[in-house]
Order: structure tokens, then C-alpha cells, then sequence
């Protein structure tokens, strides 16, 4: 799966992302699942701000299933790969960062339409 297809999967499962106008046109508009910052996707998928975050590390084996994705901005998404992905699988706070971010998606998480 490419990327953008990638993206356009996390959009159609979290409730944060609705379609909208604003002065560029017509995109989808959320919100980071660090930080809560305003994402803005285009239709196509392009996207420039925002980035595919693997909630658990595809370093320790994480999956590119739905669950497993979530949008994020480029600098939440650096940030928490430079302190956490290059951790033991089991450490700790890796884990207590994965569960929250499991949480925090499932909260979002809507049923895509068929």
C-alpha cells in the first residue's frame, strides 16, 4: 500500500478528520494524535504537514493495519521516534507510550463507510 493510501486509511477510521472548505479548497481536516495540532489532508491523500505515525514501532514489528496507524505532525512523530522507537521492545516507557497512543486511537477510531 503507498503511502498516500495509507494516510486516506487513517482519515476514513479517525473521527477527528471531516471534510471541509477552507481558502485552499476542499480536504480533509483533524488533528494530530500527539498533540492535537490541525492536519490538513488533500483529497488525493498529499498531505504536507502531516505523517504516517506507527503506533507501535514497525522497528519492533508493528503492522501497517488501521489500528496500528495514526496521523501525526512531523515534529511529534520525530520527536517520539529519536526517544522511544530505538528502546528495547518491552522497555517500559515504550510501552506506556504505545498503550496511551492505542488508547488515544481507539477513542477516535470511526467505522470507514462502505
Amino acid at each position: 500500500m503507498n503511502l498516500r493510501a495509507k494516510i486516506l486509511q487513517v482519515v476514513a477510521t479517525d473521527s477527528t478528520f471531516e471534510r471541509l472548505t477552507d481558502r485552499l479548497g476542499v480536504a480533509w481536516v483533524g488533528k494530530c494524535i500527539h498533540c492535537n495540532a490541525r492536519l490538513r489532508i488533500e483529497l488525493d491523500g498529499s498531505t504536507s504537514i502531516a505523517t504516517v505515525e506507527h503506533i507501535f514501532p514497525r522497528s519492533h514489528g508493528g503492522d501497517d493495519s488501521p489500528e496500528n496507524l495514526a496521523l501525526a505532525c512531523a515534529r511529534c512523530n520525530h520527536q517520539k521516534g529519536v526517544r522511544l522507537d530505538n528502546r528495547s521492545k518491552g522497555d517500559p516507557r515504550l510501552m506506556e507510550v504505545v498503550q496511551a497512543l492505542r488508547e488515544r486511537r481507539l477513542a477516535r477510531w470511526r467505522d470507514p463507510d462502505p
